[in-house]
C-alpha cells in the first residue's frame, strides 16, 4: 500500500484513504499510532482540524478531552498497561491532537519514569516497531471493538 496518505493525514480522512482510523468520534478520528513498539499507542485527531485546545468552545474542549480518555479506557482495556500516559502538544505538527500511550512493567527500568518522549529516536522509526496489519491487525481490531461499546454506552454519538 502507498503512504501517500500521510502526506495529508486529513485529506486522507476526508477521502476514506486513511488507515489508520479506527472510529469517528465526536470531537475527532481515533486512530492507532505508526509505530507500535508501546502496543496500543493511538492518537486523537480534533476534527474539523484546529490549531489548539484553546481554539475550541467550552463544549467542544469537554467533548475532546472526554474522547481522549475513552480512547485511553479502551486501550487500558485491551492492552492491561501498568498506566496510561495523555499527551497534547501541537510543537512538530500544528493542530490539536492528543496521544494517549500505554505503559508497560516490562519497558526498561530507566524508561518508566519518564515520557516516551526520552526513548531513542530509533524506537520510533525501526520497521520492525510500524503498525503493519499482519502483526497489529488484532490490536487494532480489539480496541476498535472496545471503543465503539464505550462510545455507545457514554452518548449518542449520530
Amino acid at each position: 500500500m502507498s503512504e501517500d496518505w500521510k502526506k495529508d493525514r486529513f485529506g486522507a480522512i476526508e477521502r476514506n484513504e486513511n488507515p489508520m482510523v479506527l472510529t469517528r468520534m465526536k470531537s475527532g478520528y481515533a486512530v492507532i499510532g505508526d509505530t507500535q513498539f508501546l502496543p496500543g499507542y493511538c492518537v486523537l485527531l480534533a476534527y474539523p482540524k484546529v490549531n489548539s485546545l484553546e481554539d475550541l468552545s467550552l463544549e467542544a474542549k469537554t467533548d475532546f478531552l472526554r474522547d481522549m480518555s475513552l480512547l485511553g479506557e479502551a486501550v487500558q482495556s485491551v492492552c492491561n498497561p501498568r498506566r496510561m500516559n495523555y499527551s497534547i502538544y501541537g510543537n512538530s505538527d500544528e493542530f490539536l491532537h492528543a496521544h494517549v500511550f500505554p505503559r508497560y512493567d516490562w519497558e526498561p527500568e530507566e524508561r518508566k519514569p519518564y515520557p516516551v518522549w526520552k526513548y531513542p529516536r530509533e524506537m520510533w522509526v525501526m520497521p520492525a516497531v510500524q503498525y503493519c496489519d499482519e502483526k497489529h491487525l488484532s490490536l487494532r481490531q480489539q480496541i476498535t471493538e472496545k471503543l465503539t461499546a464505550l462510545i455507545a454506552k457514554d452518548y449518542n454519538f449520530d
